[in-house]
C-alpha cells in the first residue's frame, strides 16, 4: 500500500473545448501521457455525459495502470477538470512518473488556477493490525 496519490482541481481552463467534451480525446491524452511517463497501461474506460440544462456534458477517462490508476473528469459548463493519479511504490518509486503525468495533463487544459494535493499512502514495512 505504499504509494503517492496526487490530485489537482483545474479552474477556468483555457484549452480548446473538445478537451472538455470529447471522452475519446481525453482518454487518448491520458493514455499517451501515462505511457510517455513510463507507466504501464493495463485497462481503460472513457465516458461522455449528455448535455444538461446547465450546459454541455462532460467526460470521464479512467486508465488502469500496473502501478495503480489515473482519472480525469471534466465540467465544461464550469471549464473545470479534476485529475487523480495514484501510483504504488512497491518495488520501485514511481512518484516522478506520477508528477510528470500531472504536469502534462495540466498543460493540455491550461487552467488559470490549480489546487494541488499530494498524499503519501501507506508506509513500507508498516505493521498491520
Amino acid at each position: 500500500m505504499h504509494g503517492l496519490h496526487l490530485t489537482a482541481d483545474l479552474h477556468d481552463c483555457r484549452c480548446e473545448m473538445h478537451w472538455l467534451l470529447d471522452a475519446e480525446a481525453l482518454g487518448a491524452a491520458c493514455v499517451k501521457t501515462a505511457q510517455a511517463a513510463g507507466l504501464q497501461v493495463v485497462g481503460k474506460l472513457f465516458h461522455g455525459f449528455p448535455a444538461t440544462p446547465q450546459g454541455p456534458g462532460g467526460a470521464t477517462a479512467t486508465v488502469l495502470l500496473a502501478e495503480s490508476h489515473l482519472c480525469a473528469h471534466t465540467w465544461p459548463e464550469q471549464r473545470g477538470v479534476t485529475l487523480d493519479v495514484y501510483v504504488c511504490n512497491i518495488g520501485a518509486d514511481h512518484s516522478r512518473k506520477a508528477m510528470a503525468v500531472m504536469e502534462a495533463l495540466e498543460a493540455i487544459f491550461m487552467p488559470t488556477r490549480v489546487e494541488r494535493h499530494a498524499l503519501k499512502r501507506g508506509a513500507l514495512g508498516a505493521a498491520t493490525a
